[in-house]
């Protein structure tokens, strides 16, 4: 019987290193979130206190609206990424046609060139439509990665699901909305959800797209726009690391609740084995 191979000291100790410098900078924020000294960060913090989550509930007026607004931006960002992502994996997972690949490619693009190349590409397209910078920039803006994100779970899930159960719920005399209704998002429910929440969480903390694509005024300062202005120009230090704790569980537990939904799949219908 063979013995499970178990990784070197150097090997774990390596992990432990990458792991510290990927989440140490996080639990940072998290201690300073609660240090009783307002302008400057030193360490170990003087003391600690939670009065800082009061001020930013009670006396910070100005933290709702960029707040509400990246939940409205995220929303509708996301909604608009399941129907389009939906239909376009649809196509491209059941379609066979000459550039298929190229175009495939072209759907994943967004995502993989840097925030800046994308934003910049937006704002020049915005200005030479003369569309005016507004929420509604924004959300356009964020809807183009989302789509990607939601495509990618709902074209992999599409590729595993039998093209037979569709042919037999034809054959028994099942309009299209009643195959999709009782064939398709079944099966498809949790790919889409995990992809929407993939989708909430990179919307709700986008910076760079963000900045290309909003306007001057205030109505267009999402969340972490705010954030930055206030590292920029701090007014309390730590009611900022508060709102990053605020962001972070906004994000982590879409992100955590879609891996789990993701991690299995192979119960989807007509699959195999």
């Amino acid at each position: 019987m063979p013995s499970e191979d178990r990784p070197s000291l150097g090997l774990r100790l390596g992990a432990l290193g990458g792991l510290l410098f990927l989440h140490l900078p996080i639990l940072l924020i998290f201690l300073y979130a609660f240090t009783t000294e307002e302008r400057s960060f030193q360490f170990p913090p003087p003391g600690l206190t939670t009065k800082w989550f009061a001020v930013a509930w009670f006396d910070r007026p100005d933290i709702w609206p960029p707040l509400w607004l990246s939940l409205k931006v995220a929303a509708i960002a996301t909604a608009v990424a399941l129907v389009l992502g939906t239909l376009v994996s649809a196509a491209m997972s059941r379609a066979s046609f000459f550039g298929r690949e190229q175009i495939s490619l072209l759907i994943l693009l967004p995502i993989a060139l840097p925030g800046v190349i994308t934003g910049m590409s937006l704002r020049s397209a915005f200005g030479m439509m003369d569309i005016p910078f507004s929420v509604w920039t924004i959300v356009l803006g964020h809807a183009t990665f989302c789509i990607v994100i939601v495509y990618n779970n709902a074209v992999a899930r599409f590729r595993r699901l039998s093209g037979g159960i569709l042919e037999a719920s034809a054959d028994l005399g099942a309009n299209a909305f009643q195959t999709f209704r009782h064939i398709l998002l079944p099966n498809l429910g949790s790919a889409l959800l995990a992809g929407g929440m993939l989708a909430f969480a990179l919307s709700f903390d986008e910076v760079i797209v963000t900045t290309f694509t909003a306007g001057t005024g205030l109505e267009s300062k999402t969340l972490p726009i705010w954030m930055l202005d206030e590292l920029i120009r701090p007014r309390q230090r730590p009611v900022t690391n508060v709102v990053a704790i605020v962001v972070f569980v906004a994000t982590f537990f879409p992100i955590l609740i879609a891996y789990y939904l993701t991690r299995g799949g192979s119960e989807t219908a007509g699959s195999g084995k």
